[in-house]
């Protein structure tokens, strides 16, 4: 399938690895230009080589801090300065801490609102006019299982993602106009250093070792296994694609079929 995105100027935010490096690496490898952005300069700089490295693709990489507002626009205007436009933004803050209600002060909540939602409210407003200017484009949220069926252990994250996944759905009705659309991309167990660190806290906190508690968590997977970030990159890459283009205002779920709920 030809995904349309050859020289489409693709944003993927939190990219020096994980998920967002997912994504990145699979519009770099349909022939996108792609600018990715993360807090750790030496990181977002390596990223960026190993994708032009093994794709050809043009790549910029910049440090971005997704709570700070200059900070984002500053990656905004880097990019468009480069490649003269954008095309396609991929939201992907980080998540929030583990713990449950007794473990949070209002800071901390303030903090992952700040973290989440916030971040995601100033990133796609610095990037929409951008998206207007071409007469289109896509925007697509990284978010958490947690929207459909929520965490025990991560009470922030179930409450700032669900909000998120809510400013998406409402956009993809208020921007389908203007050609813009809108979904949120839900990773099951993929693995990546958050999963392996939730691993870990579930560990600790049952007894087990860490592989006895990935063994246990692969049982409860129909597909027997973890997910890649290849895997999860690829379904990122199809929804920010012109191969999508009736799809707005959904929330793909990607995780070997392990989530229960029907809708």
């Amino acid at each position: 399938m030809e995904l349309g995105l050859k020289n489409k100027v693709i944003m993927v935010e939190a990219a020096s690895k994980g998920l967002g490096f997912g994504i990145a690496q699979a519009v770099a490898q349909e022939g996108a230009r792609v600018s990715i952005g993360s807090r750790t300069e030496a990181d977002i700089l390596a990223a960026a080589d190993t994708l032009r490295r093994e794709t050809g693709a043009e790549t910029l990489g910049s440090v971005l801090d997704a709570r700070d507002a200059a900070s984002i626009s500053n990656w905004v205007e880097t990019t468009v300065a480069k490649f003269g436009g954008v095309d396609g933004l991929v939201v992907n803050a980080g998540g929030p801490p583990a713990g449950g209600f007794d473990d949070f002060d209002d800071a901390a909540w303030q903090a992952a609102f700040e973290l989440t939602m916030m971040s995601s409210v100033r990133m796609i407003r610095a990037v929409l006019p951008h998206l207007r200017a071409r007469g289109g484009g896509s925007i697509l949220a990284v978010t958490s299982s947690s929207v459909k069926e929520p965490i025990d252990i991560l009470l922030l994250s179930n409450v700032m993602r669900s909000g998120v996944v809510s400013l998406l759905k409402s956009l993809s009705r208020e921007l389908a106009p203007e050609q813009i659309r809108v979904n949120n991309l839900v990773p099951g167990r993929i693995l990546t250093d958050r999963v392996k660190s939730l691993d870990t806290i579930g560990a600790k906190s049952s007894g087990r070792s860490v592989a006895e508690q990935q063994a246990m968590q692969e049982a409860q997977i129909p597909w027997g296994r973890y997910g890649t970030i290849e895997e999860f990159g690829k379904a990122g890459a199809f929804l920010l694609s012109e191969a999508a283009s009736y799809i707005t205002g959904e929330t793909l779920i990607v995780d070997g079929g392990a989530m229960k709920t029907v809708w």
